[in-house]
């Protein structure tokens, strides 16, 4: 979770600097209304980033908030993803470059959302560690 919410940080900063080679960029990079819609998701990759983080740290120091935070930002990461490769298939575009990151955002939450969910929230550590409660 640390990767991928410092990934978008850095990724929305690499896109603000210009540094994706045009050879890599996805299709129509430069087309203004795709500008527009890659930009469009950075408020939801921001919030995504800032309650990833902050969870981790309330976890760290045993906060009972820290779980459901962590709930918001695993759901919300899904979402960005699953926008993205909704967009891309009714595009008929598809290069595997970008579908990749956006189909780990889609699918790497997931199977923490259903402990967080199951569980009714998690106490800091249990993430990792099954406890072995259904």
């Amino acid at each position: 979770m640390l990767v991928t919410d410092a990934g978008l940080v850095v990724y929305f900063s690499v896109t603000g600097l210009g540094l994706i080679p045009p050879e890599l960029a996805f299709a129509d990079y430069a087309d203004p209304r795709m500008v527009a819609w890659n930009w469009s998701f950075l408020w939801l990759d921001a919030i995504v980033s800032a309650t990833g983080l902050a969870s981790l740290v309330l976890l760290r120091r045993g906060s009972p908030t820290g779980a459901p935070l962590m709930l918001v930002s695993l759901v919300l990461t899904s979402a960005s993803g699953l926008m993205a490769i909704a967009f891309w298939t009714l595009r008929g575009d598809f290069s595997p470059l970008w579908w990749a990151p956006n189909l780990y955002l889609l699918v790497f939450p997931l199977p923490a959302v259903v402990r967080l969910v199951r569980r009714g929230g998690l106490q800091p550590g249990h993430l990792a560690e099954p406890t072995g409660r259904a």
